[in-house]
């Protein structure tokens, strides 16, 4: 009696965990809009019954309080997810991303915007984290090997055909295809170039700046970046201090993070020109494209660079169409996982704008150097005037850390997304009931 053939391997569950780090004891990541941040992963695990321990895992950041919500918002999707075939959702994780971002029912908490779409970005990233691993490869790796075809498959045109079709995204991708492994070669051998807000702090003493932007450009960084945007007197000062301890030929980026209206960031701007910033981020809200292109005339030629909190690939778009921004900046976390960042990524090249990656959180950097790796193999061939962002903080919680050598990224060459923390770290810091936490009541 013959037996029965093994059912394929399915997606057996969806784990959510609240995990967060006390960084606000010693003001790690503080900025003008978050002074006291308590580092957060609403963390993500797709388990699936392939019998190999093979999972995959992402996570969507926060800074404190609000993780519940985010992790509330992901535990909606399992229904979605637990059962799918492995082989289907890694087969064609294009229609994996818009059958989750196209839900009629979960859309109207969007559309595409808010917890919900990054509670997908969450889940997509898992998803891919997930086929990386089965394919052997590290995502960054798994993308750039895939087909010009294969890549356009992965994006959601809808509401961007004004700005960018499939076909000139194939012929995007058709013209980097030559060179490329040249290019792996090459990022293997020295890596992505990085630069560091490690120094910048809102709450550090200048004295800590100071020693700390030192320290950078003796670990090779070219370019450092300060908060700002609390106290124009202070914002002078620190500026002042950071130019002194770095010399003239190293960029200095400084980052409002939303703080201010129109006029006041052209002032604002115009006070610390004299210490040549490198480009202002977030000078104003992430959804006003106009007010960006108002402030990008203004203080030319400092540079604007805006993307950490833009909701999805249609702002970007606008911002692109409307010459509201120099410097685009994806974030692993923010839109609709990697899929939509393939999109952003296609757009910026269609209208020639560096990317420069946000990763200023915990797990953005280890999972945010694979799409700008993709990006310089696959899609704009160049890391001219592209850095990613690196802070120095939370590192040793993940399995496969970045490494930073030189001012530059490693690549990573462990399959999957780098995303996946470590069991200890997981239990240790998961809010409320983890021993860090207790120990607080």
């Amino acid at each position: 009696m013959s037996s029965a053939a093994p059912s394929s391997p399915r997606i057996t569950a969806l784990d959510v965990l609240d995990v967060r780090f006390p960084t606000s004891e010693h003001l790690d990541g503080s900025d003008a809009m978050n002074p006291e941040p308590d580092y957060s992963a609403a963390y993500v695990v797709l388990r699936t019954d392939a019998g190999d321990g093979l999972e995959g895992h992402a996570l969507a950041f926060t800074t404190g309080r609000g993780n519940d919500a985010q992790a509330a918002a992901i535990s909606t999707l399992a229904p979605h997810v637990v059962g799918l075939s492995v082989e289907e959702v890694c087969g064609d994780l294009g229609a994996f991303s818009r059958s989750l971002v196209h839900d009629p029912q979960l859309r109207w908490l969007g559309p595409e915007k808010g917890a919900i779409h990054m509670a997908t970005g969450a889940v997509v990233n898992a998803a891919w984290d997930l086929a990386a691993k089965r394919a052997g490869k590290p995502v960054w790796r798994f993308l750039a090997e895939m087909s010009p075809e294969e890549l356009v498959a992965q994006v959601d045109f809808r509401w961007l055909s004004d700005a960018l079709t499939p076909d000139e995204a194939l012929e995007i991708l058709e013209r980097a295809e030559p060179g490329r492994e040249e290019r792996i070669a090459r990022l293997l051998e020295r890596g992505y170039p990085a630069y560091t807000t490690t120094p910048g702090w809102l709450g550090y003493s200048d004295e800590k700046l100071a020693r700390l932007a030192r320290e950078a450009v003796a670990d090779g960084f070219t370019q450092i970046k300060l908060k700002v945007g609390a106290s124009l007197e202070d914002d002078v000062r620190r500026m002042r201090t950071a130019r002194a301890a770095v010399g003239p030929d190293i960029r200095v980026a400084v980052d409002a993070n939303q703080r201010w209206d129109v006029q006041p960031a052209i002032d604002w701007m115009r006070a610390l020109a004299p210490y040549d910033p490198y480009w202002i981020e977030e000078p104003t809200s992430p959804d006003d494209i106009l007010g960006h292109a108002a402030v990008r005339d203004a203080v030319t030629p400092i540079k604007v660079a805006t993307g950490e909190h833009v909701a999805n690939r249609v702002v970007f778009k606008q911002l692109l169409q409307a010459g509201a921004v120099d410097i685009v900046q994806i974030d692993s976390a923010r839109v609709g996982g990697v899929n939509e960042n393939i999109a952003i990524l296609l757009l910026a090249a269609k209208f020639g704008v560096p990317v420069c990656p946000h990763a200023g959180g915990v797990g953005l950097c280890e999972m945010v150097q694979h799409l700008s790796m993709f990006d310089y193999v696959a899609v704009s061939g160049t890391t001219e005037d592209r850095v990613i962002e690196y802070v120095d903080h939370l590192h040793e919680h993940f399995v496969d850390p970045v490494r930073i050598a030189d001012g530059h990224y490693l690549a990573p060459t462990l399959p999957g997304l780098s995303a996946q923390m470590h069991p200890d770290s997981l239990k240790e810091y998961t809010y409320p009931d983890g021993p860090v936490w207790l120990a607080r009541v």
